[in-house]
């Protein structure tokens, strides 16, 4: 029995897209599109927050179809965690630069140290794109939290007098952190137009009790 003519090409039914596969569109999967992602993810999430940025807004600034976002990252939990990695970077060598001197001068180099990322407007974008999210979205702030207690706090408490290392850590980087708060973001003056080597100079002091400082009584 001879085969029956094929069916018109418009009658064949199309092979069904697998989940999580995208097409292949003109600058969709080829190389380099990863890091196009986590390029748009910055500065989407920089621009709109985390509450406002979505998935189908990424891809299209990177100019991908969303399924590669998932395909790469996962959830917007995850993509954003991707992303803030990249902007925290430059934060990473914080706990090399804290330590790699006399203990006495360790507030002042964690201080000279914040205030340079904070200054260059390279790092400060993306810092100030993590702080307002985290402000805002308690998903984001749970990422944030995770990110300073893994690179920052369990990295330099060890090496801390005393048994409340990560007190100590921890106050001293919210000493930091508010400083940098009031300046940056609330621009709260005369805090916001005051001189770094000043800001450097009344806080270095503070600091340095917070980290190697004595206990105060009855807290032992």
């Amino acid at each position: 029995m001879e085969p029956g003519p094929a069916a018109p090409i418009a009658d064949r039914a199309e092979p069904r897209r697998r989940r999580g596969r995208p097409r292949r569109e003109t600058g969709d999967a080829g190389p380099g599109a990863r890091e196009r992602i986590l390029l748009a993810a910055r500065a989407e999430f920089a621009e709109r927050g985390y509450d406002k940025a979505s998935i189908r807004g990424i891809a299209k600034r990177a100019k991908v179809d969303p399924a590669l976002v998932h395909h790469y990252f996962g959830t917007k939990d995850d993509l954003f965690e991707a992303a803030m990695q990249v902007s925290f970077a430059p934060a990473m060598d914080l706990p090399d630069v804290a330590l790699s001197g006399p203990e006495e001068e360790t507030g002042e180099r964690l201080t000279r140290f914040i205030f340079g990322v904070w200054e260059n407007a390279l790092t400060r974008e993306p810092l100030l794109a993590i702080v307002r999210s985290a402000m805002n979205n308690e998903a984001a702030a749970a990422i944030f939290r995770r990110m300073i207690t893994r690179n920052l706090l369990k990295r330099m408490a060890p090496d801390l007098p005393g048994p409340d290392g990560e007190l100590r850590m921890e106050l001293a980087v919210a000493q930091l952190v508010g400083t940098a708060m009031l300046r940056y973001i609330i621009k709260l003056e005369p805090i916001a137009s005051a001189e770094v080597e000043e800001l450097v100079q009344r806080l270095a002091p503070v600091v340095q009790h917070h980290l190697t400082g004595a206990a105060p009584k009855g807290s032992e």
